[in-house]
């Protein structure tokens, strides 16, 4: 499931992005975002084979900080970040759907595409989790097949020559790098989903941390052959100009109109399985939060248990958000909010759970270090580009914290 999430938010969501910040550095923005997730991995790894159950970030968080604002706040910005990430997933099934019909990206059908995408995937996950977890296992083979054929294609297509490549790398910045590690940060977050299963996977100690690293090396080999074969077919220019769908312009010269209709079809089956995998886990962290008292919660007359609720809110606000924001603005908040979840997570381990789990110190400060670094060097660059998404961010993170605050506070005196 962890490896479906990925697949299908990051190389079709990011890689036009990634290479409008990194410019022809951009296949390498891939590999230091592999590396500053393999850091964070290690907290998850160790977190989830000591303590495996379905509710996975909150539960970590929870060991870490016990029952406090910090838990809640932290867990709801992961929330938050997995959302955004969904409303992404849902706007890039928009903009590679309608390259069928030779329609513009800014056509309202993307957002309206997507909210189709987010109601269908909400339908799917009123069906048992056995059925969601089957149909994701089987699309992940699905996806995995088709973009090494489209990389493969490419590869052979550019003749191993790479346009993008090519060309001296006199407007990429270091800083512009960085940002792009944070976008592909995004990319590999997908990994998280898989401490959700904690309860259902068999013997989790030992296989919670082998499907981690599986999926995270699995994409990182395929996200490395793509992005190389969109180097080899488009120039960074071209690559910008199509960035919400820039692996179904870079299939066109190794396969014609047909890789173009290849490409969008294993998009449309990437992002519908990745949407429908991230609401089943982030609607159970939802729900695994509201058992342990930390967020609220009102059925508003619905029927049905609390998973049941937490789905239907997910679904809402992924639809608002899907309605309201770009590909870009969406991704760079969820990329804030998720690393800044990410460093809460290490320096949790670290104070109060490194000797519980047998955690190395320095491995937990380097993750944090890498994080630190690379968001830094994001929001310098949305400051200059983009002001309103750190205010956005900002605001969100702050309102989101208060009102955590204040619900600890009041249900202390219940």
């Amino acid at each position: 499931m962890g490896t479906g999430v990925m697949i299908g938010a990051g190389i079709f969501a990011l890689t036009g992005q990634m290479a409008e910040l990194a410019r022809e550095w951009f296949p390498l923005a891939f590999l230091s975002a592999a590396i500053v997730t393999g850091f964070s991995t290690y907290s998850y790894i160790k977190m989830a084979s000591k303590y495996p159950s379905a509710g996975g970030i909150a539960m970590f968080l929870e060991k870490a900080y016990g029952k406090s604002m910090m838990t809640g706040a932290c867990a709801l910005l992961m929330y938050f970040s997995m959302v955004i990430n969904e409303s992404l997933v849902a706007r890039t099934f928009g903009a590679y759907t309608l390259q069928l019909f030779s329609m513009d990206k800014s056509s309202w059908l993307v957002p309206a595409l997507g909210v189709a995408l987010l109601i269908f995937a909400f339908l799917i996950n009123i069906l048992s989790n056995k059925f969601i977890q089957s149909f994701s296992f089987i699309m992940a083979f699905i996806k995995i097949a088709g973009l090494l054929i489209l990389a493969g294609g490419g590869l052979w297509a550019a003749g191993l020559s790479f346009e993008s490549l090519s060309v001296a790398p006199n407007d990429t910045s270091f800083s512009g790098f960085l940002g792009a590690t944070a976008l592909g940060i995004l990319a590999y977050k997908g990994f998280t989903t898989i401490t959700n299963s904690g309860s259902e996977i068999k013997n989790p100690t030992k296989n919670i941390g082998r499907s981690i690293i599986y999926s995270v090396s699995i994409c990182f080999i395929i996200y490395m052959l793509v992005a190389f074969a969109v180097a080899g077919n488009l120039s960074i220019s071209e690559i910008i100009k199509a960035k919400d769908y820039s692996l179904a312009e870079a299939s066109k010269p190794a396969f014609g109109n047909f890789g173009l209709w290849a490409t969008v079809g294993f998009a449309i089956v990437a992002t519908v399985s990745g949407v429908i995998a991230s609401v089943f886990a982030v609607s159970r962290m939802l729900a695994m939060l509201t058992d342990m008292n930390l967020v609220p919660h009102s059925h508003f007359g619905m029927p049905g248990n609390i998973q049941r609720h937490t789905l239907v809110y997910t679904i809402v606000l992924a639809i608002l958000l899907t309605v309201f924001f770009d590909l870009s603005r969406i991704a760079s908040l969820g990329a804030i909010f998720y690393i800044l979840m990410d460093i809460a997570i290490h320096w949790g381990v670290f104070k109060s759970l490194k000797e519980d789990i047998d955690a190395k110190p320095i491995i937990l400060v380097t993750a944090i270090l890498l994080d630190v670094i690379v968001l830094g060097a994001f929001l310098w660059i949305k400051l200059q580009s983009d002001p309103l998404v750190i205010w956005v961010s900002i605001s969100g993170i702050a309102i989101i914290f208060s009102c955590e605050k204040w619900f600890i506070k009041a249900h202390s005196r219940m």
